[in-house]
């Protein structure tokens, strides 16, 4: 199923699609039995990326980037979402938030993020304060020039390899009619600053070597040149970040469920029970097309929502309802394939049961099935003064 793509778009889906196959699917099982990524193999994936033009391929030209458009870049995600997160994590899409970098910041973070010579991660996600971003209690606060934070923030993907990262704290707060409300503003800080430290979080059954770690802020001393876009602007940054996240969560799930998809029609095609391939009992046969009519309805959801970006319409109410129903859409997808493989679809010889076990998070992270259900009602309601 396309989206009415060109050729150009089918190109870099192809590309993309092939460089998965090759460069991520031959170390999969090795990142699922140690949960780690070795550093050459790290290496190796970033500069290939690099030859290939695709590093940053979510920054426009004018930065070094690919100046992919938002419909491209799904398509450059969903292909990636085929292959080991952990691995694909080395293809390079820094937060494109760091568009907002200015003077000498473009210098130290933006510039050397797109040209791959520094990693970056994103932190907001706290012990206490998940979908309630409003409640962080990691807190920066003013120390004559300089800003002072403390707190901690937790899941945060990709901090190990980081060389800074983007976090967001609470400034302080205002009183309004419904109570205090704080405010937030966005801080570009350095591996080895004095007071931040980062260790190991939690072991998880999802997407085993991508690791989530555990940040530590203790009197971290910050100047104010380490602020990214406005003092207590954060909550207007972390919103424009979380379209093209939920977007990507979205493309992902596409591309997850097409692989289970191909495992499961082969298997439907090959394996013969009383006489005939199992494909042709309709236990299994409809299964197969609940499958694809599913895979294919979430990918145009997902490409429809990101040609709505590209041509500057509102887009927060597509865009949830692809997370929502694509990432929903992996569960079943992933569950009904190893139903399909029957007993074998929950041995190590099929990655199936890893992509069943990924899928669970992918209806948590970057707003859960409720806030997108939220999102959604909320967009359809408020017109109507409900």
């Amino acid at each position: 199923m396309q989206y009415g793509l060109n050729e150009e778009q089918e190109m870099i889906a192809a590309t993309v699609r092939s460089f998965v196959e090759n460069e991520i699917y031959p170390h999969e099982d090795m990142v699922e039995r140690t949960g780690a990524v070795p550093e050459d193999i790290a290496a190796g994936i970033k500069q290939k990326t690099l030859d290939l033009g695709f590093y940053a391929c979510n920054f426009p030209e004018e930065v070094g980037g690919a100046g992919l458009n938002h419909l491209e870049f799904a398509l450059v995600e969903r292909e990636l979402g085929r292959g080991s997160m952990a691995l694909t994590h080395f293809f390079g899409r820094p937060q494109n938030i760091l568009m907002a970098c200015e003077s000498e910041q473009r210098d130290r973070y933006l510039l050397p993020a797109v040209r791959g010579e520094r990693m970056d991660a994103l932190a907001m996600t706290e012990p206490g304060a998940g979908s309630d971003v409003r409640g962080m209690k990691c807190a920066a606060v003013r120390d004559g020039a300089d800003w002072v934070l403390n707190g901690t923030k937790h899941f945060i993907s990709g901090a190990e390899h980081a060389d800074f990262v983007i976090v967001f704290v609470a400034t302080g707060e205002d009183m309004t009619p419904k109570g205090p409300k704080k405010r937030i503003t966005t801080f570009l800080v350095d591996r080895g600053t004095p007071g931040f430290t980062i260790r190991d979080g939690y072991a998880s059954v999802s997407h085993r070597g991508y690791k989530n770690m555990v940040l530590d802020f203790d009197d971290c001393r910050l100047p104010a040149a380490q602020v990214l876009g406005e003092v207590d602007g954060g909550f207007a940054v972390m919103n424009e970040w979380l379209y093209a996240t939920r977007l990507t969560v979205a493309a992902f799930c596409v591309g997850r469920a097409r692989r289970a998809f191909d495992f499961a029609l082969n298997y439907a095609a090959q394996r013969e029970q009383f006489g005939q391939p199992i494909g042709k009992f309709q236990g299994v046969g409809f299964q197969i097309a609940d499958m694809i009519t599913e895979i294919d309805a979430a990918d145009l959801l997902t490409l429809a929502a990101a040609d709505r970006l590209d041509k500057g319409l509102p887009a927060n109410r597509e865009i949830a309802s692809a997370k929502l129903y694509a990432s929903e859409m992996l569960a079943r997808v992933t569950d009904a394939a190893i139903q399909v493989h029957g007993g074998m679809g929950l041995m190590d010889d099929y990655p199936l049961e890893r992509f069943w076990r990924d899928a669970r998070v992918e209806r948590i992270w970057d707003g859960t099935s409720e806030i997108q259900r939220h999102i959604i009602s909320r967009d359809l309601l408020r017109p109507l003064g409900a």
